[in-house]
């Protein structure tokens, strides 16, 4: 059976400065998977890749079984991948309702409110705040919104780059809990998390990486009682 993602010897940075050395991960529909590992080791780098918006140097990324290495962040997005950035991932001066708006600009009025419907179906304390400004959202809040934004394009697959990063710890609880229920709804997930205990409690799979390099992979069950892994990843903090 194919992987729904397959990267093979990915390498890549920002400009001319390497970052990721031969990577090799996959994914299969309907998994939910976290990459951990220590600072700065290319985690958020890795998935810029995947998505386009970091510079793609080799190796292949094939997505159902077609090659989407370098492919620009909208191709992608047509294909049904979605990404969820750390910072900036919201539009401050605009209210929910016209965030939601502009993550599915090009459907149609009726498409378009049904898919805004259902993303507040899957995040409910965003639907009292529809005409509120973006900026007065809480830190959890603006997460919510920033992943409710990237379904409303239909993804199957979605890539997030530490969602719970600077939430509190009933956030965190609650944003985890939120992207695992996803996958009731047909898509796959692909996390870089701070947080690496609480999404590993969640996860298939695990990836560590170190130095732009994969250094273990193991089902998520297998890390968390790892006590060397215990003792040097899982209180790891963000890139």
């Amino acid at each position: 059976m194919s992987h729904l993602l397959e990267v093979t010897s990915l390498e890549g940075g920002y400009g001319s400065v390497k970052i990721i050395n031969g990577i090799d991960l996959y994914i299969d529909k309907g998994e939910f998977v976290t990459i951990i590992g220590p600072n700065g080791c290319g985690k958020s780098t890795f998935i810029k890749i995947i998505f386009g918006i970091a510079t793609y140097y080799g190796g292949s990324v094939m997505h159902k079984d077609s090659e989407v290495s370098g492919w620009r962040t909208d191709s992608l997005v047509n294909r049904g991948i979605a990404y969820v950035p750390q910072v900036d991932n919201v539009f401050q001066s605009l209210s929910v309702k016209e965030n939601l708006e502009m993550g599915g600009i090009q459907l149609s009025k009726p498409l378009l409110e049904e898919r805004i419907e259902r993303a507040l179906q899957m995040f409910e304390d965003l639907r009292p705040r529809m005409n509120d400004v973006a900026a007065s959202l809480s830190g959890g809040q603006r997460q919510m919104l920033a992943i409710s934004r990237a379904l409303i394009n239909d993804p199957d697959f979605l890539l997030l780059d530490e969602p719970t990063a600077a939430l509190s710890p009933l956030y965190q609880q609650q944003i985890i809990e939120r992207i695992d229920a996803l996958r009731t709804k047909g898509i796959t997930v692909l996390i870089v998390e701070q947080n690496a205990r609480l999404s590993l409690s969640r996860s298939d799979r695990g990836y560590i990486f170190s130095n732009g390099k994969v250094v273990h992979t193991a089902p998520a069950s297998e890390i968390l009682v790892d006590p060397q892994i215990n003792e040097y990843f899982l209180g790891t903090k963000k890139d």
